[in-house]
């Protein structure tokens, strides 16, 4: 088998268990980010390197868009913010760069959305830990269950030991919740599947075409 084909064959096979292992997990957090929202909370993801590149990325779809255009939605990514970052890592130390801003900017009701390949790295776990003492969902995306595992709410990890395996599945499941959460705010149902579709005409004040007790 060709280089390219085993990796393909490895993407694949990474992909599918994961999706069929973890559909209702990703559903039903779909429908947590979407109630977190229209409570007027807000999602903060965060990851090192190539998973601080995509942390940037999929709140990126929030603020932005992913499917249609709608109301902004507010998402933070912890890894954005190079001044922070420097500071915090120089004053207290690498380990605090998530936490820290955690405990500037979460609040109780929040989602956080930890991406770690090894779930193993320091300054996941004590974001994770403070994202729980703050009363905040705490969820990790990983490909082993290492010891932030403990830390979290909600552990959804790729079947892999290749880390580019496990990052393009985080991807996938990343977009797929952001895909979801539109879906239950915004889609109509025959689109989407969505509950009535919501047509937001400012953030926090919804009108419904649907049923006001999906609410």
């Amino acid at each position: 088998m060709s280089l390219l084909k085993k990796a393909v064959a490895e993407h694949l096979d990474a992909v599918s268990e994961f999706f069929s292992r973890n559909e209702k997990a990703l559903e039903e957090l779909a429908k947590k980010t979407a109630a977190c929202f229209k409570n007027g909370n807000k999602i903060m993801f965060a990851g090192n390197g190539g998973s601080a590149c995509d942390a940037m990325h999929i709140a990126g779809e929030f603020v932005g868009r992913f499917v249609d255009d709608r109301v902004a939605l507010p998402a933070i990514a912890l890894s954005a913010d190079s001044g922070i970052i420097t500071a915090v890592g120089n004053d207290y130390g690498f380990e605090k760069i998530f936490s820290r801003q955690i405990e500037a900017l979460g609040k109780n009701g929040d989602i956080f959305v930890a991406l770690s390949t090894s779930g193993a790295s320091p300054n996941i776990i004590t974001a994770l830990h403070a994202a729980k003492t703050k009363g905040i969902d705490a969820i990790l995306l990983t490909g082993k269950k290492g010891k932030a595992s403990r830390e979290a709410n909600l552990v959804l990890f790729v079947d892999s030991e290749t880390t580019a395996r496990i990052q393009e599945t985080h991807i996938i499941a990343l977009h797929i919740l952001a895909l979801l959460t539109e879906a239950e705010l915004f889609a109509k149902p025959e689109e989407f599947g969505g509950r009535g579709g919501l047509e937001p005409t400012r953030y926090g004040d919804w009108e419904t075409k649907g049923r006001v007790s999906d609410f």
